[in-house]
């Protein structure tokens, strides 16, 4: 209880100590108040208040020490930041509070989340823990519920609980010992005893190949009368317009037989086709929105070399995002709350064939639509930045994202494939990007740093293009920072 305290305290202090003053901050995006954000965790809305916790490391830009930070809010746009949830200060945490999720059972928030423990020799162990809050702010850890069982390394992590036909479940993020990817399965009625059901899905399991050597961050959910396994694959290998960053993030659809614990379900699909997403984890508000929220970033080598590091800090968490089942796959949309930010409307309609047209923006801080009417031609292209670029190629049918890298400032590119361009919504934050194609059937989440101090938008068509140009200012979030 004392180390408890003591850690919280010099975080504290470190936020008291820190002034960040850096252009590249995002505004209407949950950064850390200093150092390195990772993983969304306990997402949850609980007592009249949205809860977001994150991966934290607040004394340096590194993955060494992580707990828990928290925000929460009323309506998605007025944030105030609290205390650190959970601190490694236990034998059974002691490298790490690691990533987890929240429920709220009796009036009471539950949070569960994986100990980090790494041994004299080398080694590692991993616990799946319990602490328990009154308040949502202060939270009582109860230790470790569920221990490594046989047949896994402890590679065993990010546990995601939901409550099914009044009977509790938890899946968890795995790596067998025959280091096959997988996600485990539990089941409980009282949250505090967990007994082993099995494996829900992985190589072996639901799939009958290989199919990455780790599979984190699990969120199972029942949307639109189908089940829906999210998860983050570590070692798939990169397939032409496919799995093309460091790590993976991803769905399956399928049925799930409780009695049975089988899981049939269809292909992998990416949930987002950018540079920087990861760890998507979600939760059903109030209204039955099911929301997602990723982590902005990828620890990958580029890592490192953000401009932001000299500043003191590192990634941050996209906006938040309901999504919904259509035609087979998972579309994503910004929450409504979104439009709130708005300022400065500017709505025009264009016509142009084989030239290039600017359109100045008002602020760092944008949300652009397109809506794109007509298209008869070779190539659609967004330039934003004189950095980030969107191209559509009409007659192959691919979608790229460009951007130059942080590490060399050479080009790099993502690239996925689609039938059509129909519109184009984008929110534009300093040095982040995230564009929603076609009502949210595709995403690219990417962060970049700008090469010119003008805010700009240049559109060039090769062929005859009519559309609609829609843009908006936008407001930063409101914070009310601990420190304060």
């Amino acid at each position: 209880m004392e180390k408890d305290k003591q850690l919280r305290n010099k975080i504290i202090q470190r936020l008291k100590d820190c002034e960040l003053q850096d252009d590249n901050r995002v505004a209407f995006h949950l950064t850390p108040p200093v150092g390195l954000l990772n993983d969304p965790n306990g997402l949850v809305y609980y007592k009249g208040k949205y809860h977001v916790f994150y991966q934290w490391n607040p004394f340096e830009t590194k993955h060494t020490f992580k707990c828990w930070g928290h925000y929460s809010s009323k309506d998605l746009i007025h944030w105030e930041e609290h205390p650190p949830a959970l601190v490694p200060s236990e034998w059974y945490e002691k490298d790490g509070c690691y990533s987890g999720s929240a429920i709220e059972y009796n009036n009471m928030l539950y949070l569960f989340y994986t100990g980090n423990v790494k041994t004299e020799e080398g080694g590692r162990e991993t616990y799946q823990c319990l602490a328990v809050s009154e308040d949502g702010i202060h939270f009582d850890k109860k230790g470790p519920v569920i221990h490594l069982p046989e047949g896994y390394t402890p590679h065993f992590r990010d546990p995601k609980v939901w409550q099914q036909e009044n009977k509790w479940f938890m899946v968890i993020g795995a790596q067998t010992t025959s280091l096959d990817g997988t996600v485990v399965l539990f089941s409980s009625d009282d949250l505090e005893h967990w007994q082993m059901e099995g494996p829900l899905a992985g190589n072996g399991i639901s799939l009958p190949n290989e199919f990455g050597y780790m599979w984190e961050c699990p969120d199972f959910f029942y949307l639109n009368n189908m089940d829906i396994l999210l998860v983050s694959p570590q070692g798939l290998k990169t397939e032409p317009f496919k799995y093309e960053n460091l790590f993976q993030s991803g769905y399956f659809i399928g049925e799930w037989d409780l009695m049975e614990n089988t899981f049939v379900h269809g292909e992998f699909s990416e949930l987002d086709h950018g540079f920087d997403f990861y760890a998507p984890q979600t939760f059903e508000d109030r209204s039955g929105r099911r929301i997602l929220i990723a982590w902005m970033g990828m620890g990958d080598e580029q890592e490192q070399s953000h401009h932001s590091i000299k500043s003191g800090w590192v990634h941050a968490l996209t906006i938040p995002r309901e999504i919904y089942l259509k035609d087979g796959s998972l579309y994503q949309k910004p929450v409504e709350e979104l439009k709130q930010l708005r300022k400065n409307p500017k709505s025009e309609t264009i016509t142009i064939a084989n030239e290039q047209m600017e359109f100045p923006l008002d602020s760092e801080l944008n949300e652009v639509f397109i809506d794109i009417e007509q298209f008869d031609g070779k190539q659609f292209e967004i330039q934003l930045q004189n950095n980030c670029k969107l191209i559509f190629n009409n007659e192959k049918g691919i979608l790229t994202l460009e951007r130059k890298s942080f590490d060399q400032g050479n080009l790099e590119t993502r690239q996925c494939k689609i039938d059509k361009l129909q519109n184009i919504h984008m929110f534009l934050d300093r040095s982040s990007l995230e564009i929603f194609i076609n009502d949210g059937q595709t995403v690219f989440t990417s962060r970049f740093y700008k090469d010119t101090v003008e805010n700009q938008c240049v559109i060039t068509v090769e062929g005859k293009s009519k559309f609609t140009w829609e843009n908006w200012s936008l407001h930063s979030y409101q914070i009310n920072n601990l420190k304060s």
